[in-house]
């Protein structure tokens, strides 16, 4: 993907995340990994009125060259690019928003956020398209702290033989990547769609077996 095509695909992306209330007002950012540098949309900017000319354009030692201010999120998003790449060289893109149902189960009172997980493997396609989705304890937005348990979070799910495509920022929202905006834009709706179904659930869904489990790791290589 040449520089020109990473910036209209991140407007293309922030806008139908927009368009159908994955985020809203100036929340949410997206970035994506150059070969000598990254892209991150701006901070504040809503999502859904990008300019492709105006994202924030900054060298591989993160000092901007170009564009409106970088989001403050930008250090988050270089930590998930260092130990994510480890696992998956091809890691291209995060995303963040304030999805609300991801948000809405962190909000529980029964929530434990500490080494816990935001889901269940409540469905086939959850466990295959997104996998764990760790829960990292609240800090306040731009915190460098979070950055740093963030990056912890991956490489030991990492060294664990589970790589992961998502972490749950308590109270914040979902950080997902992948290897295009395209493709995090996929597993950010995976996600949020299977918060909603979990939220909306009765009483708390049975997970899937580890032989059903088992089964989709051997059938589609999924990477629970």
């Amino acid at each position: 993907m040449t520089e020109s095509q990473a910036r209209e695909a991140i407007c293309r992306v922030g806008k139908s995340l927009f368009d159908r209330g994955y985020v809203h007002a100036t929340a949410g950012n997206i970035s994506v990994r150059l070969d000598d540098g990254f892209l991150i949309t701006p901070t504040d900017a809503c999502l859904g009125f990008l300019d492709p000319a105006r994202l924030a354009r900054l060298d591989a030692s993160a000092q901007q060259t170009g564009g409106d201010q970088a989001s403050k999120t930008l250090a988050l998003h270089r930590q998930i690019y260092a130990a994510a790449t480890a696992f998956d060289p091809s890691t291209r893109c995060v995303i963040h928003t304030h999805s609300s149902h991801c948000v809405a189960l962190t909000l529980r009172p029964d929530v434990d956020d500490a080494g816990a997980e935001l889901l269940p493997a409540a469905t086939p396609c959850f466990v295959m398209k997104v996998g764990h989705v760790p829960l990292v304890p609240y800090h306040r937005p731009g915190d460098p702290l979070a950055a740093d348990l963030v990056a912890q979070t991956i490489t030991r799910y990492g060294q664990q033989g589970t790589p992961i495509r998502a972490v749950m920022l308590s109270r914040l929202g979902p950080n997902v990547w992948h290897d295009s905006p395209a493709a995090a834009m996929a597993t950010l709706e995976e996600l949020e769609e299977t918060a909603k179904l979990v939220h909306l659930s009765p009483t708390p869904p049975e997970p899937l077996t580890e032989s059903q489990i088992n089964d989709l790791r051997q059938t589609f290589g999924a990477r629970w």
